[in-house]
């Protein structure tokens, strides 16, 4: 298998399109035509790691967060980052990365975070937005089943938990071909009028040009006629965070011990208890701070996250509990959910959890 094959296939399963714009997801070192026979998945990149890949022969290193952030204007070997650019590339070893478009994932880190909890009803804390479009084309009466499954196989027509969708409408398409042409229906030279079906469907943004190419495939028409018109609806079944419910509300004081058995957090800080008990929980792998307010309109008991500065406890006001169970630790399962991708996918390629510890945090 080569390198290329895993970041593809990758790519798209967690759209990097999906990436904040300060991101750096994808293949971050690396020969893309390398051939490879296993992969380390890890949270972090550390030089510890790149010598357990090339220790245990692995072309490939997975991670949560990004090795490179900011452009290199040096590679000398100064910085942890030069060195182990240096170390990966000298001993032919890639490394990929999915950063804030595994966050935005609806099976993504703060799933993970909710289903270690056991919670139930989960659902996506704040939705996607800017990332919807919408398609609209003009069929033949009798072609409107072919291209229309052509392009929900492309993966257009999600809305919610419901795929297919689309509305279509009948009226009359003009055209004329010039010489040279071939015209499905008409004649060359000639003004004509086709009794056509108006087909309008949605998709996400990192869809539109295997949908397009979908539909130009399957229509009849020479030349094509569609529109591609940016919506500002949001996309609910994507996300930063979540929010879902214990089994059984719990005491303050009894959530944090199970944030602490669950995620192994040694030092949990945490907002004054507002008194009340724990049952509709907001999470947020990484620093989800700017959560806040839409956990408090959910109806959230608490908010986990990371990364809370002094001041952001007094935001909780007493509406709720602020709980930092610390940046490693909310999203140490990231590796799991790259790993099952990947196994679902290539089922007879051997990836391995790194066994380095990368949480760069001690604790006295």
């Amino acid at each position: 298998m080569k390198v290329k094959d895993i970041c593809s296939y990758l790519d798209k399963a967690v759209p990097v399109s999906f990436q904040e714009s300060y991101d750096n997801s994808g293949l971050q070192v690396g020969d893309p035509e390398a051939r490879i026979t296993s992969a380390l998945v890890s949270l972090d990149i550390t030089e510890a790691v790149v010598d357990e890949a090339v220790s245990g022969g692995y072309g490939l290193i997975i991670t949560h967060h990004p090795l490179i952030f900011s452009p290199l204007r040096k590679i000398t070997g100064k910085t942890f980052i030069e060195r182990i650019v240096i170390k990966a590339v000298k001993n032919n070893i890639a490394v990929y990365s999915s950063h804030t478009n595994l966050d935005v994932l609806r099976t993504g880190v703060s799933r993970k975070m909710a289903e270690k909890l056991n919670l139930q009803n989960i659902r996506v804390l704040s939705p996607l937005k800017h990332k919807l479009l919408k398609l609209v084309t003009y069929i033949p009466e009798n072609h409107l089943d072919k291209v229309s499954e052509a392009v929900f196989e492309a993966g257009a027509g999600i809305i919610g938990n419901y795929d297919k969708c689309s509305f279509s409408s009948t009226g009359y398409g003009s055209f004329r071909g010039e010489d040279g042409t071939n015209p499905f229906v008409g004649e060359k030279g000639r003004m004509h009028l086709e009794k056509e079906i108006r087909f309008e469907t949605i998709l996400l943004s990192h869809l539109k040009d295997q949908v397009i190419k979908a539909l130009i495939s399957a229509h009849p028409y020479e030349e094509v006629a569609f529109d591609i018109y940016a919506l500002e609806n949001e996309y609910y079944r994507e996300g930063l965070g979540c929010i879902g419910t214990l089994q059984e509300a719990i005491s303050g004081k009894s959530f944090l011990r199970l944030l602490s058995g669950i995620f192994n957090a040694k030092r949990i800080r945490y907002s004054q208890l507002t008194g009340g008990k724990i049952r509709t929980v907001a999470l947020c792998g990484g620093a989800g701070i700017s959560l806040l307010n839409e956990s408090v309109t959910s109806g959230a008991d608490a908010l986990v996250t990371s990364d809370f500065k002094y001041h952001d406890f007094f935001n909780a006001e007493n509406r709720i509990l602020l709980v930092d169970i610390g940046h490693f630790e909310s999203e140490k399962f990231s590796s799991e959910i790259l790993y099952d991708l990947i196994i679902k996918k290539f089922p007879k390629f051997a990836v391995r959890f790194s066994e380095v510890n990368t949480n760069p945090i001690n604790y006295l």
